[in-house]
């Protein structure tokens, strides 16, 4: 039986301490989560980079303070984002060129990127989130380059199919990371029977974690483990024991 992989997503971009007083913004306070992570058992740390204030951050020499920090507390694998809105691909992975964390986050396509609220009957953000191949390439020949293991990151079903010219291209090696995410407006639903038709469409020896957004993160994250899957738990993707808790 394979082992199960516990990544801890400590900061995210969409939510800020209005929502969750606990959200770690700078470099010590992200280092700090990620070594109570580590003891609690999470094997890889994801980490979006925060300004002091809180705001997203996509300066190298953050990421590089957040690393050094880390890497000071605790041996566990750190995992950095390459997603944003309205950043040039180049600087998106600029800290990954520079930096080589362990693992980069590789979004696999473009996609509405939104949350809706029912109570106010507004959309609370409406992204396009836009990934194309042009600059899936550019990450993935920069981890190549740099020794930094990919985690395909996949919002809905065409995502995972993204990942076969990048195959043929031998840009991938195996065993090739998938993270399938559920419940983003705008990509896939958060049902365990989407969970398993995503996971019928991987490739042979394909390793993968599910990452499943608010309250519907429990339910996914019990599927994962009867599929075989690792999981993903954190702040970035949910702050909910269930709706309203």
């Amino acid at each position: 039986m394979s082992k199960v992989v516990i990544t801890c997503a400590l900061t995210g971009v969409a939510a800020d301490r209005r929502q969750c007083p606990a959200i770690p913004y700078t470099p010590e306070e992200i280092a700090e989560e990620a070594r109570r992570a580590y003891e609690a058992g999470a094997a890889i740390v994801h980490i979006h980079a925060r300004e002091d204030d809180g705001k997203p951050s996509h300066r190298v020499e953050v990421y590089r303070e957040i690393m050094e920090r880390t890497r000071a507390k605790c041996p566990v694998i750190l995992n950095f984002s390459t997603g944003a809105v309205g950043i040039p691909a180049d600087q998106r992975v600029a800290h990954i060129r520079d930096l080589k964390p362990e693992i980069g986050a590789l979004n696999m396509g473009s996609m509405n990127y939104a949350k809706f609220s029912a109570a106010r009957r507004e959309f609370v953000f409406d992204h396009v989130f836009a990934n194309p191949f042009k600059d899936i390439l550019l990450f993935v020949e920069t981890m190549k380059q740099g020794g930094v293991k990919p985690e395909l990151e996949c919002f809905d079903t065409g995502h995972i199919r993204n990942a076969e010219p990048l195959m043929e291209l031998g840009l991938l090696d195996d065993p090739i990371q998938f993270s399938l995410i559920l419940g983003v407006l705008g990509g896939a639903p958060p049902t365990a029977q989407t969970l398993a038709f995503m996971a019928t469409l991987l490739p042979p020896r394909a390793h993968w974690e599910v990452i499943g957004i608010s309250h519907n993160q429990w339910e996914l994250v019990a599927a994962a483990l009867s599929l075989g899957g690792s999981i993903r738990v954190g702040l970035e993707d949910n702050f909910y024991l269930s709706p309203g808790v």
